[in-house]
């Protein structure tokens, strides 16, 4: 028998390292000024509790969580089926179409978060936008400015032109990677497309899914880029998320709120993570195997 050799450990120690400054050492440092006042980094003042129970006492707070939450779901419910719809049928063309879309559908993932809001506040300009122009002649009387409804249609397409991409590519790896024995066997048996999908495909994409969706709800329940530079939170703090709160509080130098905010957020977003893959690790849909 091969000997244990625990000298492998030192390949991870670069990661190791890395992981300790850009994670370990800030979640500490921002735990433990989520329990002080801080006039100066110099000069604390411990306060315990009393961040956090200002936040859960707050109505606000409850309100963008709603939002956050809605947003969310929405963008994961459109984004999920529409992404594996593509894969789908990038799976029965040709290599050169495959090629083509994929390349197309992820370039705007290479794109700079800042840059995403600056592109679509040009490309909905009534005056010079081609979107912007296109709803003014049709008379649409689109006004993302004070009306929350076209703010949201907004946020939602933009964050799916933006992060759609990235669910094409993981769905269409997933389905890639399934054995043509499966298609044999479910020909045999003369099973549906439907059957195909929801017995074969489905259980074998189920790993990448997962980690669609989690990194999909993790970057979108914190949105900030995009809303803040939409609208502001606007109109009437209709798209007033989390994260907008969180930065209100970091620009007036609250500090201490602000940590205590952050700490909130990340488990929130540690909970839903772990509640997620505890749900779909209790029972996993089996694939049906092809025919020996």
């Amino acid at each position: 028998m091969k000997p244990y050799d625990n000298r492998a450990w030192f390949l991870v120690l670069p990661a190791l390292v890395i992981m300790t400054f850009v994670g370990i050492l800030p979640l500490v440092a921002v735990t433990n000024y989520s329990f002080q006042d801080l006039f100066s980094l110099n000069n604390p003042y411990w306060v315990g509790l009393d961040w956090y129970r200002n936040i859960v006492t707050s109505e606000r707070f409850y309100a963008s969580l709603l939002r956050s939450f809605l947003f969310a779901a929405i963008v994961l419910s459109i984004q999920l089926p529409l992404g594996i719809w593509i894969a789908l049928l990038l799976q029965r063309s040709h290599r050169f179409i495959v090629s083509t879309v994929l390349v197309l559908i992820t370039l705007p993932l290479v794109v700079p978060w800042n840059m995403i809001p600056v592109i679509w506040l040009n490309f909905i300009n009534p005056n010079a936008g081609l979107a912007g122009r296109l709803l003014a002649w049709l008379g649409a009387g689109f006004d993302y400015k004070f009306n929350p409804l076209h703010t949201w249609i907004v946020l939602v397409v933009m964050d799916t032109w933006h992060w759609l991409g990235l669910v094409v590519v993981l769905a269409y790896a997933g389905i890639s990677g399934i054995s043509p024995a499966y298609y044999q066997a479910a020909a045999i048996d003369a099973a549906s497309q439907w059957q195909v999908f929801r017995f074969i495909q489905l259980p074998k994409m189920k790993t990448v899914l997962s980690m669609a969706v989690l990194l999909r709800f993790m970057d979108s329940f914190m949105i900030y880029v995009e809303a803040f530079r939409i609208n502001a939170g606007g109109p009437d703090s209709a798209t007033a998320f989390l994260s907008l709160d969180l930065g209100e509080e970091i620009q007036a130098f609250n500090y201490g709120p602000s940590a205590a905010r952050s700490m909130v957020y990340f488990l929130i977003v540690l909970t839903v993570a772990w509640t997620f893959k505890a749900a779909t690790s209790t029972r996993a849909p089996v694939a049906m195997e092809p025919a020996k």
